[in-house]
C-alpha cells in the first residue's frame, strides 16, 4: 500500500501535533480557547510572523556569511509583481 502522504507532508503533520501537545502542556489551553478577542488573535499572529521573519533573516545572514548559497534574490522591479 502506498503511503498516504509524502515525507514532507508527514513531517509537517508530525510537527503540528508535537507543537499542539507542547502548547497544551505549557499554556494549559489550545486554539479552541475563547478568551481572546479577534484583535488579540491578530496580534498573536503578527508577533509570531515577526519572529519568523527575524529567524529567516538570521539564517539568511549565516548562509551569506559562509558563502554557501549564491544570492539569487529578485526584486519586483525585475518582472515580479
Amino acid at each position: 500500500m502506498e503511503p498516504k502522504y509524502d515525507s514532507v507532508v508527514t513531517a509537517v503533520i508530525s510537527a503540528f501535533q508535537k507543537r499542539a501537545e507542547f502548547g497544551q502542556q505549557k499554556y494549559g489551553t489550545n486554539l479552541d480557547r475563547t478568551d481572546l478577542s479577534i484583535l488579540e488573535w491578530i496580534q498573536h499572529a503578527q508577533e509570531e510572523h515577526m519572529d519568523a521573519i527575524l529567524y529567516l533573516e538570521k539564517l539568511k545572514q549565516e548562509v551569506q556569511k559562509k558563502g554557501d548559497i549564491q544570492d539569487t534574490s529578485r526584486t519586483p522591479s525585475q518582472g515580479d509583481s
